[in-house]
């Protein structure tokens, strides 16, 4: 996930976005299709932890034993590397991030309860490129509201998927994300956002906001890979980064919900690489 830690830097992006639309390129990687093919690869693997983690997520279960069973999954058994491990520092394996917890939650000695929310992010690579995707799990029960805010969020991130077609720029997506969630009366985290993915984990080029406005942005084309992971609270949409200089919460402790893919732009739209069995195309195109 990529970070936009500060105004100045947001001032780049709209910048950047104003080079772009004046016609100038940024040197974006274009996949060929035997890097595809690779990314494929990874993105199922990605795809299969979080399948294999379900049953699992359970009340009394720590987040470290969870981040242990994807890590040993991942190195024994996928024979893979879990991406997250000491990138930039960050300490396990996968990110774990509880109820208001926004992202980046490293797992540790906490204790999921009944009534719990998680979000799994999970990160493959696999001969030499990435699959990233994350999932939300309920633990037992939760009420309405709950669900509602977990659903719209999916929701959001298959709108902005339904966007990706060659020609449709960064913002188009952004801000067809930004009006689902509003409408839906939630808030959508503007610091953090998607990203370019492939042998590198976070391919600066390609910064994929959750929020924006139509016909600003990178313009895509047949071959970009990138995230979509969207971040949305039940509350303000407004965060704050944690003393360990990794997880993220709402400022107002409201509960926040994320989902991702990883994705190639198509001649004619899109290809999903970390769909998982749970998921179908035509449900995706619906929204």
């Amino acid at each position: 996930m990529l970070v936009v830690f500060d105004e100045m830097l947001l001032l780049w992006l709209a910048l950047a976005s104003n080079i772009l639309n004046k016609g100038y390129k940024m040197s974006v990687s274009i996949k060929t299709e035997s890097e595809l093919e690779c990314m494929r690869r990874s993105g199922q693997m990605a795809a299969d932890v979080l399948e294999m983690i379900a049953p699992y997520v359970v009340p009394g279960v720590t987040t470290e034993e969870l981040n242990e069973r994807c890590h040993d999954y991942i190195v024994n058994t996928q024979k893979a590397v879990p991406a997250p491990l000491n990138y930039h520092g960050f300490p396990k394996s996968i990110c774990t991030s509880v109820n208001h917890v926004v992202c980046h939650g490293i797992p540790g000695p906490k204790v999921l309860k009944d009534g719990d929310i998680i979000n799994i992010d999970v990160t493959v690579l696999h001969d030499d490129f990435h699959g990233d995707t994350s999932k939300m799990f309920v633990v037992g029960s939760v009420g309405a509201q709950v669900k509602r805010l977990i659903r719209v969020t999916q929701e959001a991130m298959y709108t902005g998927i339904n966007m990706v077609k060659p020609g449709v720029r960064l913002g188009d997506i952004g801000a067809a994300i930004q009006r689902y969630v509003e409408k839906n009366r939630f808030s959508v985290v503007r610091e953090y956002c998607g990203h370019g993915i492939g042998r590198v984990f976070h391919e600066p080029e390609i910064q994929v906001l959750h929020y924006g406005r139509p016909g600003t942005g990178l313009e895509l084309e047949a071959g970009m890979t990138l995230t979509i992971e969207p971040m949305v609270n039940a509350g303000k949409r407004h965060v704050k980064l944690l003393d360990d200089d990794w997880t993220v919460i709402t400022k107002d402790r409201s509960l926040s919900a994320q989902w991702e893919h990883t994705l190639a732009v198509t001649d004619t739209g899109y290809e999903i690489f970390t769909l998982r069995p749970d998921e179908s195309l035509d449900h995706i195109a619906s929204f």
